[in-house]
């Protein structure tokens, strides 16, 4: 059947797999003997491989960053409005890559996948993996695809702080950075919110110490309100106020004793929880928050942060949103003033948003104009150097 997707889409997309057989070590000190990542790619290789750009992506997202799939073509990838031909990061002139990390649970070896110990799912036997594991074997990904330096690595919160690992693990394989909505380190209110999410899904009765996959059930509830106390540090009061207000649903209180949602914000947490329990898997979700919480490249080196960036050699746009208080301006602006302690090229961009932290999902104007400046000077540092 033929789609009509606008003409700066992708278009229809597929994903690929590539098995890996070579141990990872990771640093919990266990390893994967062999694993797969899922990935897709967008736009062409140039002939020296100058122009790819690696997209990270965040604690619930994946692979599928722009396109469409066949099986549903309405639904475009977490990112399609930046990816495409003319957008920000234009894929006339950039080779894009995007993978489902390591302990995902949208084809990338995880909790979901067989481990060949026992030919039983992972489940919570699956390892804890860290940011720098997630660098290490996107740097092996690269390898394979041919690419020994991105143009630039680019991500978004979680996807953000694998940016800034690239940069210091392999200084030489990253020519720019874009770290977006972004912290150094998780605060302790952060670990704290993820900490409740956690128990939300540990005290399920239905987990069954991760190895609910055994009993043929869902730990559905801890999942979905895990997913409804992330969402509401995403967005911000402001934009919660002027898209919900205290707007009942029927217009009026009903006194009702059986808690069913009276309010319009009730009902979009319920519904946003809901979705989620049938996408993402829960032993994902708790690896993903403890990844999270261990993010810190500063702690091996002293706890100094200007120490860590020294070991770069990329250009850096450090991107926040002001209505963002999950990872909020003052900590992309520690990001700002550590790298430049440690000399390093960096430009700061602060955009005025009632989005909150989803800020950095959407197609802000003044946003998007920052990265299609930023992204026009690396295409062309691209094209001088393919010349």
């Amino acid at each position: 059947m033929p789609h009509n997707f606008p003409p700066d889409s992708i278009g229809l997309v597929t994903p690929q797999t590539l098995r890996f057989e070579q141990p990872l070590a990771l640093d919990c000190g266990r390893s994967l003997a062999q694993y797969e990542i899922v990935f897709e790619t967008y736009g062409t290789l140039n002939a020296d491989h100058s122009n790819a750009v690696l997209v990270c992506h965040a604690l619930s997202g994946d692979h599928h960053v722009a396109g469409h799939y066949e099986e549903d073509p309405g639904k475009p990838g977490w990112w399609d409005n930046c990816i495409g031909p003319g957008k920000p990061l234009d894929t006339r002139e950039f080779f894009v890559v995007c993978c489902n990390n390591l302990g995902g649970c949208r084809g990338s070896t995880g909790p979901t996948a067989i481990n060949p110990d026992n030919r039983k799912p992972y489940g919570p036997d699956f390892p804890i993996v860290t940011v720098k594991d997630w660098v290490r074997s996107q740097a092996r990904l690269a390898d394979r695809l041919g690419i020994q330096q991105w143009a630039a690595v680019i991500g978004g919160s979680l996807g953000g702080m694998q940016a800034m690992q690239w940069a210091i693990t392999f200084p030489e394989r990253v020519r720019h950075a874009l770290v977006i909505a972004a912290a150094p380190r998780l605060s302790a209110q952060n670990i704290a919110f993820n900490e409740v999410a956690r128990q939300a899904i540990l005290s399920d009765p239905d987990f069954h110490h991760g190895h609910y996959y055994e009993f043929g059930v869902v730990p559905r509830r801890g999942l979905m309100l895990a997913r409804m106390l992330g969402h509401i540090t995403y967005l911000s009061e402001e934009g919660m106020r002027a898209k919900f207000g205290r707007e009942l649903r029927e217009g009026r209180m009903n006194f009702n004793f059986n808690f069913e949602t009276e309010f319009q914000v009730e009902s979009y947490l319920r519904h946003q929880g809901h979705a989620f329990v049938d996408r993402f898997d829960a032993n994902t979700y708790l690896l993903m928050t403890k990844t999270l919480d261990y993010f810190d490249p500063a702690a091996d080196f002293d706890h100094d942060l200007a120490a860590a960036f020294h070991r770069a050699q990329a250009r850096f746009l450090v991107v926040s949103f002001t209505s963002d208080w999950r990872f909020s301006p003052a900590r992309s602006r520690e990001i700002t003033r550590a790298l430049v302690q440690a000399g390093r090229e960096v430009s700061y961009a602060e955009i005025p948003s009632a989005f909150g932290h989803d800020a950095f999902l959407m197609p802000i104007p003044l946003y998007h104009d920052v990265l299609r400046g930023y992204l026009t000077r690396v295409a062309q540092e691209v094209n001088v150097h393919a010349a």
